[in-house]
């Protein structure tokens, strides 16, 4: 029975396409996009999640204060303020990523696509050659995982700590390392 799978042009993208498809990156909400102070803390009052994040900036201030702040947009607010209403308003805008699960990190990894370690090189995923298999769980799995909490793991970083922290610490470094230099490939979970 067929896995979780992920397919892209580079094994970077297939692991992307992959972990993307099992849970939500760090991202930006697309309501939060104000500029002016003014917007930013109409938009954050409007909701309970909003004055949380506004309490937890450390914006303090008298409700009389805050009505005057809201009832003109031209009001002279201190930058210091308006820096605590800026830090909240971008804390509520970004959704953290959620964890990379443990059946991610712990799967049997069946990678199809150019294989190539010393002077041997296959499609593998074929007829001719099975997949290269992985071990997940062998992986050290936390620099990987840091990048993604981050919102900072690109395809290139995902392969890059996929094949030095994940593939070497299962079957080695291979004759001179591992390349994947193909244009398509798929990664699927058993």
């Amino acid at each position: 029975m067929a896995g979780p799978t992920g397919r892209g042009g580079s094994l970077g993208a297939a692991l992307g396409d992959l972990l993307r498809a099992q849970v939500t990156p760090r991202h930006r909400l697309s309501t939060y996009n104000a500029k002016h102070w003014h917007a930013q803390l109409s938009q954050l009052t409007g909701t309970r999640r909003g004055y949380e994040a506004l309490e937890t900036a450390g914006l303090d201030v008298r409700p009389d204060t805050l009505f005057k702040w809201l009832s003109d947009p031209e009001y002279n607010v201190r930058r210091g303020y308006r820096d605590l209403i800026h830090t909240a308003y971008e804390n509520v805008a970004i959704v953290p990523a959620d964890p990379i699960p443990d059946h991610i990190k712990d799967g049997q990894y069946e990678i199809s696509g150019w294989v190539t370690t010393g002077t041997d090189r296959r499609q593998r995923g074929t007829p001719d050659a099975a997949p290269l298999r992985i071990d997940g769980e062998r992986g050290h799995w936390d620099e990987i995982e840091e990048l993604w909490l981050a919102g900072e793991l690109t395809d290139e970083e995902f392969e890059d700590h996929f094949v030095d922290d994940v593939i070497v610490e299962d079957i080695g470094e291979g004759t001179d390392g591992w390349v994947f230099d193909g244009s398509s490939y798929s990664v699927e979970i058993r």
